[in-house]
């Protein structure tokens, strides 16, 4: 069963320094109250893979924990660039970053494909990209019933996965709806999965479209109101899309960046302030 626990020890516990971590959520339910944790922590040399890089990954590059992103698409969604990010490859700022970049149907079939326990994913895609040149995590196969080539990617099994969810019981079972993205295939494909919630309910009560994670994949369950912030939960916050407008200036200056980084999140107990 499932742990649930204050997000400060589930953190310890779970996540390692040199680990490959996937902190998934789709437009909503991404986990950002999980990664300042991680930053307070000063947990680093970490491998990131998510499909959707945006700010939550820009802030844990900026602050100089992540030697690796495993990715497809990065940037600062309906605003432009991730800065730190950019900084990083441009520039080894704070510190080089090596990438191991996919299509999004390469980066979820890699997640079924380490779900499945498999060891890795076929599929149609990656012809006339350069991508295969630039990574060992993409190869081809040939298919044995029709003799056509087929894109290979390995299996991504994560060390530990985090995402952010609307309700758990008192079991440690774990409900998400709404729009949802891969957290199912990355908690099922790693080797640790930890999950902040909005609130604790006695039962949960089936949605339409709803996954339900079921307490024996999941590690630990932490209660952190308001943990998707900026992004939103379903049902229980909006967007806040002028957080994203004004994430833009911070993130183009280096002494602007770490300003916000020290006060808003490494001395602060908070997600992020609202």
């Amino acid at each position: 069963m499932a742990d649930i626990r204050n997000l400060q020890d589930a953190v310890a516990d779970l996540v390692h320094d040199g680990d490959t971590i996937a902190m998934e959520g789709f437009t909503h339910l991404i986990p950002y109250a999980a990664a300042h944790e991680v930053i307070r922590q000063g947990i680093t040399d970490l491998t990131l893979a998510r499909m959707t890089p945006d700010v939550i990954y820009d802030q844990l590059i900026g602050a100089g924990l992540v030697r690796k992103l495993v990715f497809s698409w990065g940037g600062n969604p309906g605003v432009g660039s991730l800065h730190r990010f950019r900084d990083a490859v441009e520039n080894g700022w704070p510190r080089p970053l090596e990438l191991d970049e996919h299509s999004h149907a390469g980066m979820a079939n890699r997640y079924v494909a380490g779900a499945s326990k498999l060891p890795f994913a076929v599929l149609r895609g990656y012809r006339g990209s350069d991508i295969p040149t630039r990574t060992d995590t993409v190869s081809t196969v040939v298919c044995p019933f029709t003799g056509e080539e087929l894109a290979a990617v390995a299996a991504l099994n994560p060390d530990v996965t985090v995402i952010h969810a609307q309700q758990a019981d008192r079991a440690g079972n774990v409900q998400l709806w709404g729009l949802t993205g891969v957290q199912k295939e990355a908690a099922l494909a790693a080797e640790r999965v930890l999950v902040t919630v909005e609130e604790i309910v006695e039962e949960l009560t089936p949605r339409p479209g709803g996954i339900v994670l079921p307490t024996w994949v999941i590690d630990a369950v932490s209660v952190v109101p308001g943990g998707a912030h900026p992004s939103y939960a379903a049902g229980y916050s909006t967007r806040d899309n002028a957080f994203y407008q004004a994430w833009d200036p911070i993130a183009r200056d280096r002494e602007a960046f770490t300003k916000w980084i020290d006060g808003h999140v490494r001395t602060t107990e908070g997600a992020l302030t609202r």
